[in-house]
């Protein structure tokens, strides 16, 4: 289900058709209860009792099938689903009946939000929202300034919270409510190219008094994209400890969200260097691996970046034929045309707006250098 749903709508957000038989197969695989199975062992069969049904492979489906439209049934359906099994504390567990975990909430709230829903108004029976079940995983003020404003999967058999960057990324992107499909930021509206329109959500300081403890979800967010930011700095991408694993290894498809969720922020300069490390790497991930591929188009597609040109990939062609053939998609000429134009009244605009800068600074006498900033394609 997480691979199909991730396909399909990195397909839809590169505007691309999908396949019919691809949707339907999507839609067949609902139950009558509204909710997913991660897998079937036989996709025929309708669901029963043991069909292990979980929320991340439902929301997952809601943000696909919310994106491609002409579902609505099936989303509410999903959605109210959802609803139901919603724990006390505000949260979700991967399963109906298990405990809160950061990764499973998260995904929810970018289903809720796809599905047009208002994550801080679907509560439990305890009056505890989807952002309060959220925000409960995030170390705040009293860790130390390494792991403040990252996220835990999970609280420990004491209740305390170790920083994950899995979470973290995860818990950024659905504190800004947002789901995988995410559009690009402007570009020139902020100064500071680093925190490029992130001033609306910026990270609370910490001080004696204990700032930080109340925070609303888009400054959650903020602090996350912080830690998010500064670990990707060191290496260009981030690490999981597989189960049994002496020692760290790379992990492609979190560094992917990871560059979702800070273009989420507004954060486009600290996307630079995941992007070029994903640009080298991926091959290999993302062989006959539809969510992958699909993730990073995705990821090029938050950034502003061209999927049919990552790293001299097209990787909406290479994820298109790992399906059945789609039912439209632009023509590779009309395609490169359309970037070459775009490229063409970009420069333009740049132009103009250089000539009026430097007619400006003569005018007033300051002697400034003036330079462009490197530009994506």
């Amino acid at each position: 289900m997480w691979r199909q749903s991730t396909a399909l709508l990195a397909l839809d957000t590169a505007g691309v058709t999908p396949a019919r038989e691809a949707v339907r197969w999507l839609v067949e695989q609902q139950c009558d209860s509204g909710g997913f199975a991660p897998y079937r062992a036989d996709p025929a069969r309708k669901c029963d009792a043991k069909t292990p049904v979980d929320s991340n492979a439902t929301a997952a489906a809601v943000q696909a099938l919310a994106a491609l439209g002409g579902h609505a049934g099936a989303v509410e359906k999903a959605v109210g689903w959802l609803k139901s099994v919603q724990n006390e504390d505000g949260g979700w567990g991967y399963a109906p009946g298990g405990a809160s975990d950061t990764n499973s909430t998260a995904v929810v709230i970018g289903a809720l939000a796809s599905a047009g829903e208002d994550p801080d108004r679907v509560t439990s029976g305890e009056g505890r929202s989807a952002y309060d079940g959220l925000l409960a995983f995030q170390l705040g003020c009293d860790a130390g300034a390494a792991d403040r404003g990252a996220f835990a999967y999970q609280p420990d058999k004491k209740g305390g919270l170790t920083a994950n960057d899995d979470a973290t990324v995860a818990g950024a992107l659905a504190g800004l409510g947002e789901g995988f499909v995410v559009d690009p930021p402007e570009r020139d509206k902020s100064e500071d190219p680093e925190r490029d329109g992130a001033e609306d959500t910026a990270a609370p300081e910490c001080g004696s008094s204990g700032a930080g403890k109340d925070r609303e979800p888009g400054e959650a967010a903020a602090a996350a994209a912080d830690r998010i930011a500064a670990t990707l700095e060191k290496d260009g991408r981030l690490s999981v400890l597989a189960p049994g694993a002496d020692k760290p290894v790379p992990d492609p498809s979190n560094t992917a969200e990871a560059v979702i969720a800070l273009a989420a922020a507004g954060r486009l300069g600290a996307t630079e260097k995941p992007l070029a490390w994903l640009e080298k790497n991926s091959a290999g991930w993302t062989k006959d691996n539809p969510a992958g591929l699909g993730m990073l188009v995705l990821a090029a597609h938050a950034t502003g970046d061209d999927p049919r040109s990552f790293g001299g990939t097209d990787l909406v062609e290479r994820l298109a034929a790992t399906g059945p053939e789609p039912e439209a998609a632009p023509a590779p000429e009309a395609a490169a045309k359309e970037r070459d134009e775009q490229g063409e009244r970009d420069d333009d605009s740049e132009t103009i707006w250089w000539i009026m800068g430097a007619g400006l600074v003569g005018g007033i006498g300051i002697g400034l250098l003036l330079s462009g900033r490197k530009k994506r394609v």
